[in-house]
């Protein structure tokens, strides 16, 4: 029998919005073989969790309660193995892309036009666990 941890995608979820936390969570326990691990609204309790807990996803928004996600993404893309992230944003201007992208983001995706991207990324993910 295979453990369930190497059968599940883990994703941790960093938003300064608790509606789109709870939208995304939502969402995401929809997928099989997904299992959201945790949540976090600001740059400290974000980097703290994702070291510990190591998720093998991270959706991230630049925007947080306290610091900012794209300090967020420098330091848990130090963590190894280090996760795949998604940026989820309302700040799709290209030096943020930019910036995300030369720090480490493996997506980044503006929320009121690429919010469904995030649902599509991760079912992928997921069934990559699965050939």
């Amino acid at each position: 029998m295979r453990d369930k941890e190497l059968d599940t995608l883990r994703v941790y979820v960093v938003d300064d919005s608790a509606l789109l936390r709870q939208r995304l969570v939502g969402i995401l326990t929809e997928l099989d073989h997904v299992e959201v691990i945790g949540e976090a609204d600001d740059r400290d309790h974000a980097i703290t969790e994702v070291t510990k807990l190591k998720p093998q996803v991270v959706i991230l928004d630049i925007q947080l309660r306290q610091g900012n996600g794209i300090e967020v993404l420098t330091q848990i893309k130090k963590v190894q193995p280090s996760p795949t992230v998604i940026m989820l944003t309302n700040y799709p201007y290209p030096q943020f892309r930019e910036k995300c992208m030369s720090a480490g983001a493996d997506y980044f995706f503006y929320k009121a036009t690429e919010f469904t991207k995030v649902k599509e990324v991760v079912r992928l993910l997921a069934s990559q666990l699965h050939p």
